[in-house]
């Protein structure tokens, strides 16, 4: 007999495609009804290994992938919330509620799935609520799996009597072939229950015995690891031993059940319902769709009893795999001034928070100074690496914060306490103004680029005229903390700041009437631009009243000044 192929590929693609896309869309309802609540769930429930399965598998079925589960637990294991121990019993647990999928896919529903579509359209139009939307989109997804799965059967149905498409279909009874096509197929689609959708169709017309129909679904739970694998590219390490461990335990379960394909479609058939009063092909696609689903629920269920006591052990074999690289640190965020030795003496200690005080803001300094032409003309690349050098400096201010911890557990007299008090407000100054350039300023450069907007050259000469006067004020602030004399000049430099950001806003508010493109939104970025630089000025002069206020302390304290001599230090050094 011959076969339309046009018809055939029409019906088989167009079917997969509706197939997919209905997944989807059910998927995405799922995960905006619940996914909050699951990432909660995940988070909370995951520190005894039976609980984090059943938390698994529990959070798959609500929101119907275990891709999305394993993503999931890639990010928080990158984040640092759950341990890769933990995210073991969650990815067992995972492959386990994957398993409902097949089971409503083994049931004749393929005749509702016009009502369910017509149901769930109906929910999603005519709703208000938000939820309801939702529901009704996550009904519309449903319907048109169904509808998928139905054409796909349709456009198949003549394949019955095609002895070529037979004797292919025969050739899935080699397992090894069938794992190999069905591992390829899910991971190219990144969904097992695509393939394992495919598989029952395919059980549904007797095209494939119940061995083909499990070694098929062994291969699609080892083509599901490829979406945590790309998951966890440029990720941790923790991500990519998640991700790993994802995969091991996949493959491995399929290597233990590979000899057992014949015992486990023995199981299969003694619990599953029979249709004795068919023949031939007909009975094979009667009963075969609730064995696969049933052997493919009965496979994962087995191995994450079996292997949920080895969290451990797997554990440490993918950390020996994929150790964790030890962390480079830039220069930049390693501490120069601060010696663990001078916590013993606090006046050298409080000379040393002194120091690398002084130096991260000459970082800051710099940074702020070289972000300030990259946000009013440079490009996406170059903002990305003003975010990236600010988290060294977050960084070495960190570390300041936590040799001040350790500081002020020690006993100090009442003045080395004020001193350290200002030093700490000093130093979250100087940050202030590193994270002012990191957020702030440069949430201003991307909305130009979005906007594609060009400052123009008349009003990037006012915003660098104050740029550059506010970060003078800022490095004469830095300087008195070595000579408090010079903090007075910081506090003076306000007349000429407030003249400068009077010239620009008034510069902007003429070019404002102007008929550009864009002019509201280039108005509002470039005011926004003094407005950050003015914000940086005003760090600069806090740090200058913290110094004076030090100073006048220490000259009027006798015992202070006793102790900086001590230390070879002059007041306010």
């Amino acid at each position: 007999m011959d076969v339309a192929l046009g018809p055939l590929f029409m019906g088989l693609l167009g079917g997969l495609a509706i197939f997919l896309f209905g997944l989807e869309q059910m998927t995405d309802a799922l995960k905006s009804v619940a996914g909050p609540g699951m990432t909660r769930v995940l988070e909370k429930l995951t520190h005894n290994r039976l609980a984090a399965a059943l938390t698994g598998a529990a959070v798959t079925s609500v929101i119907q992938s275990s891709s999305v589960t394993t993503v999931l637990v890639v990010g928080f294991v990158s984040a640092g919330i759950m341990s890769l121990p933990q995210s073991i019993g969650v990815i067992m647990g995972a492959n386990i509620g994957t398993t409902l999928t097949a089971q409503i896919f083994a049931f004749k529903v393929t005749n509702y799935a016009l009502a369910i579509v017509a149901i769930g359209f109906t929910t999603m139009f005519l709703s208000k609520g938000k939820q309801w939307k939702m529901y009704g989109s996550m009904l519309l997804g449903l319907g048109f799996i169904f509808a998928g799965m139905g054409l796909m059967s349709d456009a198949t149905e003549p394949l019955r009597t095609h002895q070529p498409f037979i004797d292919l279909m025969a050739r899935m009874d080699n397992p090894l072939l069938a794992i190999l096509i069905a591992a390829t197929f899910t991971a190219l689609v990144q969904s097992s229950s695509a393939t394992t959708g495919i598989v029952i169709v395919l059980a549904g017309q007797g095209f494939i015995t119940l061995e083909a129909g499990i070694a098929l679904a062994f291969g699609s739970n080892i083509g599901t690891c490829v979406t945590a694998v790309l998951a966890a590219f440029g990720k941790p390490a923790e991500a990519k031993q998640a991700a790993a461990v994802h995969l091991l335990f996949n493959v491995t379960g399929v290597l233990v059940w590979l000899p057992l394909i014949g015992v486990l479609a023995s199981i299969v058939q003694s619990i599953s319902p029979t249709s004795p009063q068919l023949d031939g092909v007909e009975r094979l696609a009667a009963e075969t769709p609730r064995q696969i689903a049933n052997a493919h629920t009965l496979f994962n269920v087995a191995n994450t009893l079996l292997f949920i006591w080895f969290t451990g052990p797997l554990a440490t074999l993918v950390t020996k795999l994929l150790p964790r690289k030890p962390e480079v640190i830039p220069e930049a965020a390693r501490p120069k001034f601060l010696q663990e030795i001078y916590l013993q003496t606090p006046a050298l200690a409080l000379a040393s928070i002194r120091r690398e005080t002084i130096r991260l803001g000459e970082h800051v300094i710099r940074h702020a100074e070289d972000a300030r032409p990259v946000v009013l003309s440079g490009n996406a690349n170059q903002l990305d690496a003003i975010v990236k050098e600010s988290r060294t400096h977050q960084r070495l201010y960190d570390t300041i914060n936590e040799y001040v911890r350790h500081l002020a557990g020690k006993s100090l007299t009442p003045a080395e306490s004020r001193q350290l008090a200002a030093l700490i407000a000093i130093a979250g100054y100087v940050q202030s103004v590193g994270e002012t350039v990191a957020v702030n300023f440069v949430a201003i450069g991307r909305q130009r680029i979005e906007g594609r907007i060009v400052f123009g050259e008349a009003s990037i000469e006012y915003i660098d005229a104050l740029g550059m006067q506010a970060y003078k004020a800022f490095g004469v602030a830095l300087h008195s903390l070595r000579d408090p004399n010079r903090a007075r000049e910081v506090i003076a430099m306000k007349p000429e700041i407030q003249r400068l950001v009077s010239e620009a806003f008034e510069h902007l508010g003429r070019r404002l009437v102007s008929h550009e493109p864009n002019r509201t939104l280039a108005f509002r970025l470039e005011t926004q631009s003094v407005e950050v630089l003015r914000r940086e000025y005003f760090f600069a002069k806090k740090i200058a009243k913290a110094v004076i206020q030090e100073s006048e302390a220490s000259i009027e304290d006798p015992v202070l000044q006793d102790e900086l001599a001590a230390a070879g230090a002059s007041p306010g050094t």
